[in-house]
C-alpha cells in the first residue's frame, strides 16, 4: 500500500489503492476520494463490537472503502493540530489514546484495551478504556502536537506527563506513579501523579494534548454580556 502524508501540523494522509484494495474509517471520517472508490457503511463486527469502539471515543459504524479500479486514491484529515503515524504492525499490536485512530486496512482489527490497574486508570492520563490495534497491514493513528518516537530497552523506564503517551507497543508495561516529595507535589506544578512506561518496545510521545490547549486558549474566549 502507498500512501502520502502532507500538511506539516495540520496533516492528512493521502492512500493510493489498487484494484480490490480497501480501508476502512469511522463514519464520516473520510475527506475527498478519487470517483473509482466504493463505500459501504456497517457496524463492523456486530453490534458489541460497535459499542466497543464508541467506548474508545471512535463512531459506532465504520465506512470500508474498496477502490473498483487501479489508480485510485483516498485522503483522510486529521481533527486536530498534529501529527498523523504510520504503523505497519506485521503482526505485532499497539495500544493507543482514546480518538487516536484513523484509518486501517481491513487486516487490522480495533478493540477495545481496559487499562490494568485502578491507579493507571484513573492517575494515567488516559483513563480506563483506551484503543488497541491488532493484526497485520497498515494502521494510521492522529496525535496531537509534535510526537517522539522511543525504541526501550528491556526494563528502561521513562516517566511522562499524564496524557503525553499517544501510543505503545503492547510489550510495553503502562502504570501511574505518585511524585515524590511534599514540596514536588504542591510546587512541582506537574501534578499528583506521572505516566511510566517501561519497556521492552516502542513508545510515542506528544507534545501536547487537546484537553491541555483547551485550557489554555479558555481565558482568552470572549464572555457574554453580563457574565
Amino acid at each position: 500500500m502507498r500512501y502520502e502524508i502532507f500538511g506539516d501540523n495540520l496533516p492528512a494522509v493521502t492512500i493510493h489503492l489498487e484494484n480490490g484494495e480497501s480501508i476502512y474509517t469511522q463514519s464520516g471520517g473520510m475527506t475527498w476520494m478519487t470517483s473509482g472508490i466504493q463505500m459501504e457503511t456497517n457496524m463492523k463486527g456486530g453490534l458489541m463490537k460497535g459499542l466497543g469502539r464508541w467506548l474508545t471515543g471512535e463512531s459506532m459504524f465504520m465506512a470500508t472503502y474498496t477502490a473498483a479500479s487501479s489508480g485510485q486514491s483516498i485522503t483522510l484529515a486529521s481533527s486536530f493540530p498534529g501529527h498523523i503515524i504510520p504503523l505497519n504492525l506485521s503482526g505485532k499490536s499497539f495500544i493507543a489514546q482514546k480518538n487516536a485512530f484513523l484509518c486501517a486496512e481491513p487486516t487490522v482489527e480495533l478493540k477495545t484495551y481496559v487499562t490494568p490497574g485502578l491507579k493507571s486508570g484513573l492517575f494515567g492520563g488516559e483513563g480506563f478504556i483506551m484503543q488497541e490495534l491488532v493484526g497485520n497491514g497498515f494502521v494510521f493513528l492522529e496525535v496531537d502536537g509534535s510526537i517522539k518516537e522511543l525504541d526501550l530497552a528491556a526494563g528502561e523506564k521513562i516517566k511522562v506527563q499524564t496524557g503525553n503517551v499517544a501510543a505503545f507497543e503492547s510489550t510495553v508495561k503502562y502504570s501511574a506513579e505518585m511524585v515524590n516529595g511534599f514540596a514536588n507535589i504542591l510546587f512541582g506544578g506537574e501534578g499528583l501523579f506521572l505516566s511510566t512506561v517501561e519497556g521492552p518496545g516502542k513508545v510515542y510521545l506528544q507534545t501536547m494534548t487537546a484537553p491541555s490547549f483547551a485550557q489554555r486558549i479558555i481565558p482568552f474566549l470572549p464572555k457574554p454580556e453580563g457574565k
